[in-house]
């Protein structure tokens, strides 16, 4: 019976018994996190807000496996499911489509475009930028939170998202009337919650901040910068870096649901994420991996996240050329990119 199941509405073979307990553990974490920091004892409140934030992060990996269809066969339960898991990462307000739209440019263009260029605005507004660089300093995610607010407002910011004013309004309405309530119940409760979604945020953005040096392109109206590398395989390769979280013990990949295997996920973006360990063997040798200057070792990847935490929020433009990332990489002083996760879809 569950063959059955698996062959009439899974994509890919062997697929039903990993995607399902992702989907079984991502919501037991989450709901169970909740229910943890509701009991207020002081212990299972420290574990419930770790349970939570973690519940988050596999919620928004899936997310991302939803918006390359590699869970379902139809795209339209790829795109129900995605939308629900959305809500678990506070996501919500952008829509699925908007959401899968952007990241599917990004792997088709070779380039990370925005619309909103928070990095012109700081360099606009001096104190606010002081404000966020201290923030960053002290490993508050500011610009994830940044962007997460611009998707917030989006409908009423952007001229072309303008209808999708109402079913914002509706979700804010909802969202911000549950965030109130747990207020009220605990503002301890409430407290672990942020936390929760802080650590959450910091973690994607650990993810994404070493994984590409692509050019940055502003708007939509520069279709010479946005076709430049679109198809590229190549460039798309020596542009993508892989960060997974242990190399000796692969398991402990699972924590993003091998998120971090990055160039495996590019050369073969439908690879559903428990073959991407396999995939990353069979493309460039698992024996030796340890070896290959795409793959960042763990330890180097905190140091650069660390050393730079403060620069990464202007950037360093001199990353997206020659070999100055790769190089810097390797050494633990990379710069990187903030801003880009693809769950703000502008």
């Amino acid at each position: 019976m569950l063959t059955k199941i698996e062959e009439m509405y899974f994509r890919c073979k062997g697929g039903l018994l990993p995607s399902v307990s992702a989907l079984l553990y991502c919501h037991l974490s989450y709901l169970g996190g909740l229910g943890l920091i509701l009991s207020l004892h002081p212990v299972l409140m420290v574990i419930g807000t770790f349970a939570l934030a973690h519940g988050m992060v596999i919620a928004s990996y899936l997310i991302h496996e939803c918006g390359h269809n590699t869970l379902f066969k139809s795209p339209r339960h790829n795109a129900l499911l995605g939308s629900m898991l959305n809500w678990l990462t506070g996501g919500c307000y952008g829509t699925f489509k908007d959401l899968r739209e952007k990241h599917m440019q990004h792997h088709v263009d070779n380039a990370d475009v925005v619309e909103f260029d928070y990095r012109s605005y700081l360099a606009r507004h001096p104190i606010q930028r002081k404000f966020v660089e201290v923030l960053e300093w002290l490993y508050v995610p500011a610009i994830e939170l940044l962007m997460h607010a611009v998707l917030i407002f989006a409908p009423f910011i952007f001229r072309e998202k303008k209808d999708q004013r109402l079913r914002t309004a509706q979700i804010i309405l909802v969202r911000f009337s549950l965030l109130v309530m747990l207020f009220v119940y605990s503002p301890l409760a409430y407290l672990c919650y942020l936390i929760a979604y802080i650590i959450f945020l910091t973690i994607l953005r650990f993810m994404d901040a070493l994984q590409h040096n692509y050019d940055i392109i502003i708007g939509f109206d520069n279709d010479a910068e946005l076709v430049k590398y679109r198809g590229d395989r190549d460039y798309e390769q020596a542009h993508t870096f892989s960060n997974p979280v242990s190399i000796k013990h692969p398991w402990l990949n699972l924590i993003t649901l091998n998120f971090g295997y990055h160039n495996a996920h590019h050369s073969r973006p439908t690879t559903p994420w428990h073959e991407l360990p396999k995939l990353h063997g069979a493309l460039y040798g698992a024996q030796y991996e340890s070896r290959l200057p795409f793959v960042i070792p763990f330890r180097k990847q905190l140091a650069s996240f660390h050393k730079s935490r403060v620069a990464r929020v202007m950037g360093d433009d001199r990353e997206g050329r020659g070999n100055l990332f790769a190089h810097r990489l390797q050494s633990g002083s990379a710069v990187g990119a903030s801003g880009v996760s693809f769950l703000t879809p502008f």
